[in-house]
């Protein structure tokens, strides 16, 4: 948890819009560093200011900016739905935000071999690859993205300690198979096309202008 929260710091910082929504973990402020005036926490567990059912939300279409999910996908039994819920109350160019357990890492395994009806072992573990397939399908382009928590599970602290050398070599050596990742993805819309400023014709216009504004002056000289 620690981990990801740092890591939805550094990603949300600069997230600019108006609506931020967390599906999910309302115990956890995965927002806190976003600076969207209206933000709120959406889940069926107590806590959340809005409940609901992530498959069906009670939000107008294209009203939200940010959507985060932590590890919302690989407990549900619709991930596709929530995506697709997630695709319709985004505005263009709104990002959603996954984080979930990688099925390619030591937690992976452990899931694999010593399946425990307990959080975190009852999910179903979603891969990088076909979560980008997911979103790509729905019209999304994914960007940042970051792997971490190489070290093998264990129940006490001497051992973590032990296996914490694993953080920094993981990080280099095999990047892609930590136990956890978060993925940045951007809702893109064919046919939209960004309207900006046209600083070269206003140039153009302000020394017409000052031109304009001279030759009146010296003619009433």
């Amino acid at each position: 948890m620690q981990w990801e929260l740092a890591k939805h710091d550094l990603l949300l910082a600069d997230v600019f819009g108006f609506n931020a929504v967390q599906l999910g973990l309302p115990e956890l402020d995965f927002l806190r560093s976003n600076r969207m005036p209206f933000r709120l926490t959406c889940s069926m567990d107590a806590g959340a200011l809005l409940q609901a059912d992530p498959v069906q939300l009670p939000l107008a279409s294209h009203s939200v900016d940010l959507v985060v999910m932590p590890h919302v996908l690989e407990f549900s039994l619709r991930p596709h739905q929530i995506l697709r819920e997630v695709e319709r109350i985004l505005v263009p160019e709104g990002q959603a935000v996954v984080t979930g357990f990688n099925p390619f890492s030591l937690w992976g395994l452990r899931r694999r071999y010593r399946a425990d009806p307990v959080f975190p072992w009852d999910g179903r573990y979603i891969s990088v690859p076909r979560l980008k397939d997911w979103f790509a399908l729905l019209g999304f382009e994914t960007r940042a993205g970051a792997f971490g928590c190489y070290a093998p599970v264990v129940e006490q602290e001497k051992w973590f300690r032990r296996w914490h050398f694993l953080e920094a070599a993981g990080n280099r050596w095999w990047p892609y198979g930590g136990a956890v990742y978060i993925i940045q993805a951007i809702k893109r819309q064919s046919g939209l096309r960004l309207i900006t400023p046209k600083w070269q014709d206003r140039k153009a216009r302000a020394r017409a202008l000052a031109t304009l504004a001279q030759k009146t002056r010296k003619t009433g000289q």
